[in-house]
């Protein structure tokens, strides 16, 4: 029963993950971290982050790791497949659809409704990931400041500013990792 609840949670994820992984994140929190319970919060930014380190799409990668930790091996492929298939047939209608239809004004209204709602999809992840990350905790701080977990702030301004410096993912992630170790010893 569960590989069928992985298989269908995880393509529905999929059939309304309009943006990419990031934008697939808060869907795939909600499911595996508040509704199943299948990771913490805290398991699924490692996940999150593992993804990232990993080749290949974050959601893909997500799917197979939350999988894995809820059911197995098994379970894992069965999260990938549910991510996989429906974007396998919504790509080749779409693109059946863009050909014959493209220059229609709707196919570009719709394309322009779709972004704001991507972007708003990626803000709520982040702003759950930094408030795990700066204050280990799930919803907004009532002691912002006396809560706060300063490494995982310094580590977080030295990571938006080497990003804005387009330096790559790979760097960021391991000069992260290199600073917390460090800087662990500090703080």
């Amino acid at each position: 029963m569960t590989y069928l609840l992985l298989f269908w949670e995880f393509a529905k994820i999929s059939v309304v993950c309009v943006g990419g992984g990031y934008a697939s994140m808060p869907l795939i929190q909600a499911i595996v971290v508040n509704k199943y319970h299948w990771l913490s919060l805290s398991e699924f930014i490692d996940i999150f982050t593992i993804s990232q380190m990993t080749p290949g799409p974050i959601g893909i990668n997500a799917a197979t790791f939350a999988g894995t930790k809820a059911a197995g091996t098994l379970g894992g492929i069965v999260a990938t497949l549910g991510f996989v298939t429906p974007s396998i047939f919504i790509c080749i209608a779409l693109v059946k659809i863009v050909t014959k239809y493209g220059d229609l004004g709707a196919i570009h209204g719709i394309l322009n409704g779709l972004r704001p709602a991507v972007v708003a999809l990626i803000a709520s992840a982040c702003v759950s990931f930094i408030l795990l990350a700066v204050w280990d905790i799930e919803k907004f701080p009532s002691d912002p400041v006396g809560t706060m977990n300063y490494l995982g702030l310094i580590i977080l301004i030295g990571a938006l500013i080497a990003a804005r410096k387009k330096i790559g993912a790979v760097p960021i992630l391991l000069g992260s990792g290199i600073a917390g170790i460090i800087l662990g010893f500090v703080f």
